[in-house]
């Protein structure tokens, strides 16, 4: 009997870690998400650390969005309320259109973890010029979160009744 289940189709991830502190060796939330996203079958097509700095973020993100290999970017860190917590602020600004079920999701499961300590998050997700962008804490415990009950399937083409990845061809439609 022939197998119509539909084939899994990987994408191109890029991970930015938001921290002042971070180095890639001590990067516990971005290698945590690496190693996720490898064993889901994606890849990682790049990662790398840049300051609590707006321009910074901003700087890093528009180059990826301009790199048509990568498809969706995740970033970990500055998502607070403090001061120097400017990740969704960057994002949002590059936004062509909102995806707030994301956040208010993420938020809804983190509850379970860490009770109202979750409201303190302003986690986020958009897409900008053709690319997912999910802006997630820096916390390997909320990286587990979004990751494990939220991206894991929605950026599986077999999620059903709806994922992304189905998405992705129509992303540029005008």
């Amino acid at each position: 009997m022939p197998d119509d289940s539909p084939r899994f189709i990987p994408v191109n991830i890029a991970v930015l870690t938001v921290s002042d502190t971070r180095t890639l060796d001590d990067d516990k939330s971005g290698r945590t998400l690496v190693k996720r996203i490898e064993k889901a079958g994606h890849y990682v097509a790049a990662r790398t650390i840049v300051s609590d700095d707006a321009k910074d973020i901003k700087s890093q993100i528009k180059n990826w969005l301009t790199d048509d290999q990568i498809q969706v970017i995740i970033s970990t860190g500055g998502t607070g309320i403090t001061g120097r917590d400017v990740t969704p602020d960057v994002f949002e600004a590059l936004y062509d259109k909102a995806i707030p079920g994301f956040g208010e999701l993420f938020r809804m499961l983190s509850y379970e973890t860490i009770g109202t300590s979750t409201i303190q998050s302003r986690a986020t997700a958009g897409l900008a010029k053709g690319t997912l962008l999910f802006a997630l804490p820096g916390s390997t415990g909320a990286v587990k979160d979004a990751w494990d009950k939220i991206l894991v399937s929605q950026l599986d083409n077999r999620h059903r009744p709806c994922n992304f990845v189905e998405l992705m061809p129509r992303f540029a439609e005008g």
